[in-house]
């Protein structure tokens, strides 16, 4: 156990200080502080030293250094040993037993503006070293390295009287080099955009411990801000399996943000219901008519607020998460009495422009697929154009096809999905799938469209459409055999269009 003589205190947030202050001040602690820090110990009627007098300089350079001296660092990296005691008295240097330090905002400033020079002025340089310094010499030095740790170092002031054993002082360093690691991999990051080094460098400040991974016999933990995205107004913890869904629910559902009220009900990250509709009401029913077998228990996600008469109805169907940017009152207070059910209130829809996934030995990073094809994107390739309801059910199979795993098919019919295939070994598999959900749920195929996630690299596929009364395809196109299919499609007046872009979602 080693008692806290001396704290020296530079912080940026100093929300939660005053009850530490007035704790060493009890306790009879030394403080040493500079600049605003200074400035508040004062205000709460604490004597406190002056960083610029034990260096005898003062703070330079607008405030860019302030504690960058061998009378600062000298006190916190010597060890407590002869050798080392010997020279911080012969050069009059304190011992400084705990070292406060909350940095400046550097993530937070990059996130609320675009000024180089405001973003520079929050690269902390004197409080990212006096937390790697008082770290590596935890065996004699205690480190509070942000304001997370207030709290922490409160509860021990009042246990311990201010002694702390090495068990404390070695947790605490460990998260001042998670601290100093996070800082440094945000600045990187900030100065590696648009750069052509291919470093791999994340940093997520937050974790949830989940109740268990992909399988119960699996551990697992998210790291990310999920409260960033979403408001959680009910419901048991999220899973793992949740969360993977809900990430694909947003994918989607960001595709429709400002359109007319549309639903997706998804299963495995794959949707096996979604329908634009005039109301709300009219598109869960659409959706759910889509396959209200594979529905049980989905992930059920929407753009518009869910009103009374939509929630009474989604009531009647078991689901695990249902999404919506708002309930209105009366909705929410209902579907609130199932207490394990869980509802989310979308505030952002907001997708990282890169993404990645773990592979083999390391990870695999690319820019997200935030491509969504317009109408002045679908190129006609067969003699016959699509007519204007047709474009407007390709655009929407091409949004559905997107979100489905490869190999993927999607059939459209007046805004709603009434058929898909995803995930076979053959697009042709997956076209079959998808015409035998749609003709076991009662779905008429004549008039409807297809979209594909790939190109043709054969005929089959336009054939085996045309025969069940498809007349309108899109496909990116690309193959060497593209005119294949167009052929038999001239042959058989069908219209196909061609985006020039693929959407493999594996």
């Amino acid at each position: 156990m080693k008692k806290i003589q001396s704290a020296l205190i530079s912080v940026f947030h100093k929300e939660g200080l005053e009850d530490i202050v007035l704790q060493l001040y009890k306790l009879g602690v030394t403080i040493y502080s500079t600049g605003g820090t200074q400035t508040y110990i004062e205000g709460l009627g604490v004597p406190v030293n002056k960083v610029e007098e034990l260096t005898s300089y003062p703070s330079i350079l607008d405030g860019r250094v302030k504690t960058l001296h061998p009378k600062v660092f000298g006190g916190i990296l010597a060890r407590r040993e002869d050798a080392h005691r010997s020279q911080l008295e012969q050069y009059e240097i304190p011992e400084i037993d705990l070292v406060i330090v909350d940095l400046y905002p550097f993530e937070e400033t990059v996130s609320n503006t675009a000024d180089e020079a405001s973003i520079i002025e929050k690269i902390d340089i004197g409080g990212i070293s006096l937390i790697r310094a008082a770290a590596k010499n935890f065996k004699d030095v205690a480190v509070v390295p942000s304001k997370e740790e207030y709290g922490m170092l409160g509860n021990l002031l009042q246990e311990k009287q201010g002694f702390l054993n090495l068990e404390n002082r070695k947790e605490l360093a460990r998260r001042a080099f998670k601290v100093s690691s996070n800082y440094d991999v945000a600045i990187f990051n900030y100065f590696n955009e648009g750069s052509t080094d291919l470093s791999f460098k994340h940093s997520m400040h937050q974790a949830e411990v989940l109740r268990y991974g992909e399988n119960p016999h699996q551990s697992g933990v998210f790291f990310g801000d999920f409260d960033k995205i979403f408001e959680k107004l009910n419901g048991k913890a999220i899973s793992y399996n949740n969360l993977v869904d809900i990430d694909a629910a947003l994918q989607i559902m960001r595709e429709f943000k400002n359109a007319d009220p549309t639903f997706a009900i998804l299963k495995h990250t794959n949707s096996c219901g979604l329908a634009s509709r005039p109301t709300l009401h009219g598109a869960w029913t659409a959706a759910l008519a889509c396959d209200n077998v594979s529905a049980f228990g989905g992930i059920f996600v929407c753009n518009h607020t869910i009103n009374m008469e939509t929630a009474e109805e989604i009531d009647k169907l078991f689901y695990e998460v249902l999404i919506a940017p708002d309930f209105e009152t009366d909705a929410l207070a209902f579907l609130q009495k199932k207490k394990k059910r869980v509802l989310l209130k979308t505030k952002d829809y907001f997708v990282k422009p890169r993404s990645f996934r773990s592979l083999l030995n390391g990870v695999v990073e690319q820019d997200a697929d935030l491509r969504t094809e317009a109408k002045a994107d679908l190129k006609t390739a067969t003699k016959i154009a699509p007519t204007d309801a047709q474009v407007s059910d390709l655009l929407f199979a091409n949004i559905a096809v997107k979100h489905l795993k490869s190999n993927g098919i999607a059939l459209v019919k007046n805004k709603q999905l009434i058929g898909m295939g995803c995930g076979q070994p053959s697009r042709v598999d997956a076209l079959r799938q998808a015409i035998a959900k749609a003709k076991a749920f009662g779905f008429n195929l004549d008039g409807a469209v297809m979209a594909s996630d790939a190109f043709f690299p054969f005929p089959d596929c336009v054939e085996i459409a045309d025969n069940e009364g498809i007349k309108a395809v899109v496909q990116p196109g690309g193959s060497i055999k593209d005119q294949l299919s167009i052929d038999y499609c001239d042959a058989h007046d069908m219209a196909m269009v061609m985006t020039g872009h693929r959407h493999f979602k594996h």
